[in-house]
C-alpha cells in the first residue's frame, strides 16, 4: 500500500518542489523581461529544475501539459512524482479563477505515479458546495487508482466580499476541507510569511488546530527571503514541510546559465530547507489523528 513515505524524506518531513506552473510560468518569462516563450522554453526549463532539484527534493510535482514524459525521466527512483490533475480556468497573464478535474491528465497515472495534486480555488460564494464536491470527487479518484491525494485550496474574496480577511479564509478553508481526508494538505502560508516569529508561530498554531490532516505549506505569495522563516514556523507549530516552487527558482527564470544559477541558488535554498524540515517538522505519521488518513494502514 502506498503511504505518504513515498513523498517524504527519511524522517516523515516534507521538502517537495513544485514545476506544475503552465500559463503562469510563461508570464514570469515575461515579466522578468524575456517575453512569451514558446512551449518548447517552458519545457526545457521544467526539465532543467527537475535535473538539478529533483535528486535533493523528497517529491517533485510536475504537470501533464508541458513535457511531462521528459520531465518525468529527470526524475529519480528516490524521489516521488506527482501529477498535477488540475484544469486551470486562467486569463492570459492573470490569476487561476476556478478549477477543475482534468480527466486527461488523471489518465496519465500509471506506476511511475505516487500521488496527484488538485489546485482548489476557496470562495464563499454561489460554488462553494460544488468545489467542496470536486475535491471529495478527487480523493475518491486518486483512490481508486491507488495513488495519494494532494489538495491544494486557494482562498480567494467572492465579489461581494469587501473586507476580506484572507488568514480567517485560509483557516475556514482548512476546517472544511481537511475533514474530506486527503492525504496531503497544501496550505497557503499564514499571515503571507510577514510577522515577527512569534506571530508567524501563533498565525500556524492556529491554522494547524483546524486541520484533520498532515499538512505542507507552498510559497506562492510569501517574499523569497522570508519562505524559510515560515517554513520553519509553520513546522515548529504541526506542519510536515512544504510543496514549493517560486521561493526556490522564480529568480533563476530566464537565465543564461539555467543549469549553473539553479545549482548555485536554488539547490542551495532547498537543502537549507530540507534541513529546516528534519529539524523542526511533524512526521506525517505523527499527524495523523485517524486510521486510514495520509495512507496509514
Amino acid at each position: 500500500m502506498t503511504t505518504l513515505d513515498a513523498l517524504a524524506r527519511p524522517d516523515g518531513g516534507f521538502a517537495m518542489v513544485a514545476m506544475d506552473q503552465r500559463e503562469s510560468l510563461r508570464h514570469m518569462f515575461h515579466l522578468a523581461g524575456h517575453g512569451r516563450p514558446a512551449d518548447d522554453v517552458l519545457i526545457d526549463f521544467k526539465t532543467a529544475v527537475a535535473d538539478v532539484l529533483a535528486p535533493i527534493a523528497s517529491a517533485f510535482l510536475a504537470d501533464a501539459q508541458f513535457g511531462f514524459d521528459t520531465v518525468r525521466a529527470a526524475v529519480p527512483d528516490s524521489t516521488g512524482l506527482i501529477l498535477a490533475v488540475d484544469a486551470l480556468d486562467q486569463a492570459d497573464g492573470g490569476p487561476v479563477e476556478d478549477t477543475d478535474i482534468d480527466d486527461a491528465a488523471f489518465a496519465r497515472v500509471d506506476d511511475g505515479v505516487d500521488a496527484v495534486k488538485l489546485l482548489l480555488i476557496w470562495r464563499r460564494d454561489e460554488r462553494r458546495e460544488a468545489r467542496v464536491e470536486i475535491a471529495a470527487r478527487f480523493i475518491e479518484q486518486a483512490r481508486s487508482r491507488g495513488v495519494l491525494s494532494v489538495l491544494e485550496p486557494v482562498v480567494r474574496a467572492a465579489p461581494s466580499e469587501a473586507d476580506f480577511d484572507v488568514d480567517a479564509a485560509i483557516r475556514e478553508a482548512a476546517r472544511e476541507l481537511s475533514p474530506l481526508q486527503p492525504d496531503l494538505y497544501k496550505s497557503q502560508v499564514p499571515l503571507a510569511g510577514a510577522g515577527t516569529p512569534a506571530e508567524q508561530r501563533a498565525a500556524s498554531a492556529a491554522l494547524n488546530a483546524c486541520m484533520s490532516t498532515p499538512w505542507v505549506v507552498l510559497s506562492q505569495g510569501v517574499e523569497r527571503d522570508r519562505f524559510a522563516d515560515a517554513v520553519t514556523a509553520a513546522c515548529q507549530e504541526g506542519a510536515s514541510g512544504f510543496l514549493a516552487g517560486r521561493a526556490l527558482w522564480s529568480d533563476v527564470v530566464g537565465a543564461s546559465d539555467l543549469r549553473g544559477e539553479l545549482a548555485r541558488r536554488s539547490a542551495d535554498r532547498l537543502r537549507a530547507l530540507a534541513d529546516v524540515v528534519d529539524r523542526h517538522a511533524r512526521p506525517w505519521r505523527d499527524a495523523v489523528a485517524v486510521p486510514g488518513i495520509g495512507g496509514a494502514a
